[in-house]
């Protein structure tokens, strides 16, 4: 099944909910960073972009008239799966990632995406929706609240959507191998790649906190074990001890497809967090990932993230908020797939 082109979010008012607490940010002085109010009942956490929302022909009651149980249909089936196949979680946030990163629809076989799973899941929801309101909700839509969700049952924040997205009318698989940054990609590559996009480094320190959860193949950083560089060593970078833990679960014959021991399992103040204090100790499982440390600025954030898990959660949301911002497609700008594999043809 051929990836997806979305169309992405544009111009929106983005709320956190969670059950433990509540955090009201504030400026203290020009040079001050933002500080969280934090209280022992509820977050709270308010976004609102600069741009006026009221221009945008995304709603958060989009399908109200045309399909108004389609939030429904996927926050059931998503928990259901879930509880069934709860990597499902870190496989949609990856999945919605490169579908708006790259712009494009059939770049699964692409080499940065040859692990991309969850597209059977889309497939499902989708018919779902198409069983009730048939040729109404985008692929574009459908991937966006279910990420929404799995981000919620990984331990993240929960956030509202605007909606109204249309799915492209053409593919893009070359651009997905030019554009992807690689698991073995360095600091100014992925710097580099996010920068054309309009994303800051602190920005980009926090959407790698996706990588929080899920687990990791053997395949993205086994060269760091015994080939790293083409020296026929180990990273040297690379934390002595957890070097050992490593080669322990994928041995120099191990199959690409054998899994690290790490994985992130979330919990409300895990999401992120963790991760972020992995690299501080140069456990950092992906050669791309500790990259983070090697410049003063990035190292900075990652810092504040694996101290604060509340501002981490702040920082992801409203960076994948622009993510999801990109080249917004709507109307007659895009189409809604019945097939999200497939572009419908043009009359």
């Amino acid at each position: 099944m051929n990836f997806f082109i979305s169309a992405s979010l544009a111009f929106f008012v983005l709320s956190i909910y969670t059950a433990h607490y509540i955090v009201e940010l504030h400026k203290t002085t020009k040079d001050s960073a933002e500080r969280d109010f934090v209280s022992k009942t509820s977050l709270y956490v308010s976004i609102e972009e600069e741009e006026d929302v009221s221009y945008s022909p995304l709603q958060h009651d989009y399908y109200r008239d045309s399909c108004p149980s389609a939030e429904r249909i996927i926050r059931k089936a998503l928990k259901e799966i879930y509880k069934a196949r709860p990597s499902i979680a870190p496989s949609l946030i990856r999945l919605l990632f490169h579908d708006c990163f790259i712009e494009t629809s059939s770049e699964k076989e692409a080499p940065p995406n040859l692990s991309l799973k969850g597209l059977d899941v889309i497939a499902f929801i989708k018919s779902e929706l198409e069983n009730t309101c048939p040729g109404v909700v985008s692929c574009a839509d459908t991937l966006a609240l279910a990420t929404k969700e799995a981000v919620s049952l990984a331990g993240g924040p929960k956030y509202s959507l605007r909606i109204g997205r249309k799915d492209s009318l053409v593919t893009f698989k070359d651009i997905a191998q030019r554009e992807l940054p690689s698991p073995h990609a360095t600091l100014s590559e992925i710097l580099a790649r996010f920068a054309s996009r309009g994303f800051s480094p602190q920005e980009t320190v926090s959407l790698l906190g996706a990588h929080s959860i899920g687990i990791t193949h053997c395949t993205f950083f086994q060269d760091r074990l015994y080939n790293f560089s083409g020296t026929g060593k180990p990273d040297p970078e690379l934390n002595t001890g957890f070097l050992q833990e490593l080669k322990s679960k994928c041995p120099f014959s191990a199959s690409a497809s054998s899994p690290s021991p790490f994985n992130n399992e979330g919990g409300y103040l895990n999401f992120g967090s963790r991760y972020y204090r992995r690299l501080l100790q140069n456990k950092g499982v992906m050669f791309s990932d500790q990259q983070l440390m090697a410049s003063e600025e990035t190292e900075t954030w990652v810092r504040a993230y694996a101290s604060d898990p509340l501002l981490f959660q702040r920082d992801f949301i409203k960076s994948m908020v622009k993510l999801s911002s990109y080249h917004v497609l709507t109307g007659p700008l895009g189409q809604v797939r019945t097939n999200c594999s497939k572009v419908l043809p043009l009359n």
